[in-house]
């Protein structure tokens, strides 16, 4: 799974998207291998969220990075609509999915912007409600779940859907740019052929408090990707 894959404005005739106010800014630093790699931020609206992710460093000289991602959903956190605008060294990619809950399907077209074709399109089978990555972040942020326990969220990337188990592991006291944080450390199992083919684990860190702020996100994959962190360094409330 690549933290680049995500973005805005839908394909093939579906509805513009509109604009949406901002209600929460939280700003990442990511680090691999030890080294500054680059920063993330994502904006929350009262029916979408954006996800901008850019290359910093030693990485953006090797391979630059400027992804933006948009997704779409009701008031239960159910996605409707994503767009990936994906600028990654010489390819610049644009994936949109349109979620139909009507035919129970998620629809997806990925397309290649710089030879102006068609990568592929597919369709999934999806149950009524169903969320991409950031979505099923949100609806964690609204679940309680006492350590110890799991609980499972549909969850989509367009080409796979699968209910996803997320486990709520231990307490931890975690040190960001933003300030220590004492959290709750969960195991989101996303990866290993659930949704995502890449082999590998995937941890997200919520404050344990009312916000559920997520302050660390850590995916560990095998050579030669290794581990990437994002770490929280601002958060910021309209």
């Amino acid at each position: 799974m690549s933290l680049a894959g995500i973005a805005a404005a839908l394909l093939a005739g579906a509805p513009p998207v509109a604009a949406d106010s901002i209600t929460e800014r939280l700003s990442y630093t990511i680090e691999w291998r030890l080294i500054h790699a680059g920063n993330a931020v994502v904006e929350t609206g009262p029916a979408s969220d954006t996800l901008k992710l850019e290359s910093a460093g030693l990485v953006s000289t090797l391979y630059k990075v400027q992804d933006t991602y948009r997704v779409q959903f009701d008031s239960s956190f159910c996605a409707t609509s994503s767009l990936m605008d994906a600028r990654e060294g010489s390819r610049h990619r644009e994936t949109s999915i349109t979620f139909d809950r009507n035919r129970s399907r998620a629809f997806l077209i990925e397309k290649d912007l710089v030879k102006n074709s068609i990568v592929s399109r597919t369709d999934v089978r999806i149950p009524d409600c169903a969320h991409d990555v950031i979505t099923a972040l949100k609806q964690l942020r609204r679940t309680k779940v006492d350590i110890g326990q799991s609980v499972q969220l549909p969850v989509t990337d367009g080409r796979k859907s699968a209910a996803v188990k997320i486990e709520a592991q231990e307490r931890e006291q975690v040190i960001t740019p933003a300030g220590t944080f004492k959290t709750v450390r969960y195991e989101v199992n996303l990866l290993n052929g659930v949704v995502y083919s890449r082999m590998g684990r995937v941890f997200v860190w919520l404050t344990d408090d009312e916000r559920r702020l997520p302050v660390q996100i850590r995916v560990r994959m095998n050579f030669p990707l290794g581990t990437v962190t994002l770490e929280l360094e601002k958060e910021e409330h309209q």
